[in-house]
């Protein structure tokens, strides 16, 4: 390969970071070429993006990042790796586990997810339960709308007066 032909692939690797929120690094060496098909149509399938990348061009690609800090990630960058890419922080996760009910690979070396870092595969189960920035923003709402809605059921509930309504209030609390 060609110092030209590496610059572009990291350049093109530098942009799917900067395109993409959630990075998996996975271990897929194990995977037959018919088990490969069927992760990356699982994969397409939940809009995620893989690709078996160099060790070396993907670090760089990540050094060269203004966007995010993936020093963390540097230490599992050794064996074959794909990279999974995403916008949706458990997605990914949630794939490789169900993947994994019927294979044995890939395994989890790490992710970044929502600027967080997550080595090995023992940090599965957890990332298959992180909220999406979408998600956590829907929860605040609703703890929001709470109270609001107890309010306006009180006033339709009481005839819309103020005094009906503090007499609902009263009978609650």
């Amino acid at each position: 390969m060609t110092r030209q032909e590496k610059d572009l692939q990291i350049n093109e690797l530098k942009q799917l970071l900067q395109d993409n929120s959630v990075v998996y690094l996975a271990d897929a060496s194990g995977l037959n070429a018919e088990e490969t098909t069927n992760l990356r149509r699982a994969c397409y399938k939940k809009d995620v993006t893989v690709r078996v990348v160099k060790n070396t061009l993907l670090r760089r690609a990540m050094d060269s990042s203004e966007e995010a800090d993936y020093s963390e990630l540097y230490e599992v960058l050794t064996g074959q790796t794909a990279l999974l890419l995403g916008n949706v922080g458990n997605v990914p996760a949630k794939l490789l586990k169900d993947f994994r009910k019927k294979h044995s690979m890939p395994i989890l070396k790490a992710a970044y997810v929502e600027e967080s870092c997550y080595l090995g595969d023992n940090q599965i189960d957890v990332l298959t339960n992180v909220k999406s920035k979408d998600e956590l923003i829907a929860d605040v709402v609703a703890l929001l709308q709470s109270p609001m809605k107890n309010v306006v059921g009180a006033l339709k509930s009481s005839g819309n007066t103020v005094s009906g309504l503090v007499k609902a209030l009263q009978e609650r609390g």
